[in-house]
């Protein structure tokens, strides 16, 4: 199989794996605390990936630890604390359907920050996007009084995180292995994320059969949402664009809100219609 068919292979891949992170994290949320499960995420991540990727990290020359770093800052620590803190206010379906701006701050910042150039319909799919974003926002908190929408903002903190973290790679680190990158990752991320589990009081509750069922739902979310994906991530940013790897955002909804209706999630008219905005934005920044 040529690059051109494996990356969308990977892009495929992605979609399924990260659109169902979203229930696993709603599911987590059952018997964790948000600093809980974020800590949690990480931790079995870091395990998985120093099991298996160790010896890659004597890949990684002495100036790239810096951009191994904020990586792990911004495309996984910040994220996965965003993300449950949100989930607590906002359905798994919304959270997903927002990250998918995610190719769009890719293009922002890409520009302002990486080089990246403009053209017209990436401006107008920038724009497009952010429209649609606040209808799903607004229309969100007008009829789900019970759910308090300013939490979707974080959403949109964590996809400018991921769009940091996209171009990073592929300006800094595209001649590293995914692997490495991925083990440097968690190797930076373990301890702090073990401090922060230690201070979160989950070892007070950890024999509690709620809590036992949630840790479970996060360990698929740390081997596989977390671990195995970045590594796919990683490989799909170094053959493909920023903006092209980060479009597996089009797909991520599709899958997050299917596992949403299953869970008896739904969204109005008006939440749809913002969707179909903001995916045509995203269209629109990423089309050549």
């Amino acid at each position: 199989m040529d690059a051109k068919q494996l990356k969308w292979v990977y892009l495929i891949v992605l979609s399924l794996i990260w659109g169902s992170s979203f229930i696993l994290i709603k599911k987590g949320l059952i018997g964790l605390s948000p600093i809980q499960l974020g800590s949690l995420r990480i931790v079995f991540a870091s395990f998985f990936l120093l099991l298996i990727g160790f010896k890659s990290l004597a890949k990684i020359p002495h100036h790239q630890w810096k951009f191994i770093a904020l990586t792990s800052l911004f495309g996984t620590f910040i994220p996965a604390y965003l993300f449950a803190i949100a989930q607590t206010q906002i359905d798994s379906s919304v959270s997903s359907i927002l990250n998918s701006l995610t190719p769009l701050n890719t293009l922002v910042l890409g520009a302002m920050a990486f080089g990246l150039q403009f053209r017209r319909n990436q401006i107008f799919g920038v724009l497009i996007g952010l429209l649609g974003s606040m209808l799903l926002i607004f229309n969100g908190a007008m009829h789900h009084p019970e759910q308090n929408y300013y939490y979707a903002f974080l959403v949109l903190i964590a996809s400018v995180c991921y769009a940091i973290n996209v171009n990073l790679i592929k300006k800094y680190l595209s001649d590293l292995t995914p692997l490495s990158i991925s083990t440097g990752n968690f190797l930076i991320l373990l301890f702090p994320a073990l401090i922060v589990l230690f201070f979160s009081g989950f070892f007070d509750v950890v024999q509690i059969d709620e809590v036992k069922q949630s840790v479970f739902f996060i360990l698929i979310l740390g081997v596989v949402g977390t671990g195995i994906a970045n590594i796919i991530f990683f490989k799909l940013v170094q053959m493909s664009s920023p903006v092209f790897a980060t479009s597996v955002t089009y797909l991520i909804p599709v899958v997050a809100f299917s596992w949403g209706l299953l869970d008896n999630e739904i969204l109005t008219p008006i939440q749809f219609l913002g969707a179909f905005i903001i995916l045509g934005g995203v269209y629109l920044s990423a089309k050549k």
